[in-house]
């Protein structure tokens, strides 16, 4: 069951955070090969972040958690993937959101 929790210091008020759902979870589905119904998305805005020295340029964390299934490949789609949903949907620039990708199906639950 892949769990995709991602803060951002972007407002969430008025924004249509339904279809940052639906997206990130038919994304994660698809490059996880695991179904939608397993998948769990987070989201938390207007949470401080300071990101290059610059806490008012909109960025992002993002943690995705599986149980099997990652690879490098996996992770670097991924990123690219939900990259591209936060940059359209949330305006944060590709460069100024970060992925941390664990699997916990690993003997230490390693980050790839």
């Amino acid at each position: 069951m892949p769990c995709l929790y991602i803060s951002t210091n972007v407002n969430l008020d008025g924004v249509d955070t339904d279809s940052i759902f639906s997206e990130a979870t038919k994304a994660i589905s698809a490059i996880t090969g695991k179904p939608e119904n397993f998948v769990m998305v987070v989201l938390k805005g207007s949470v401080p972040i300071s990101f290059g020295k610059s806490t008012t340029i909109p960025a992002s964390y993002g943690e995705l958690v599986a149980m099997g299934g990652i690879t490098t490949t996996v992770k670097r789609q991924l990123i690219a993937t939900l990259g591209t949903i936060f940059e359209s949907k949330l305006s944060i620039p590709k460069t100024r959101f970060f992925l941390k990708v664990v699997d916990l199906s690993t003997p230490t639950g390693s980050k790839l």
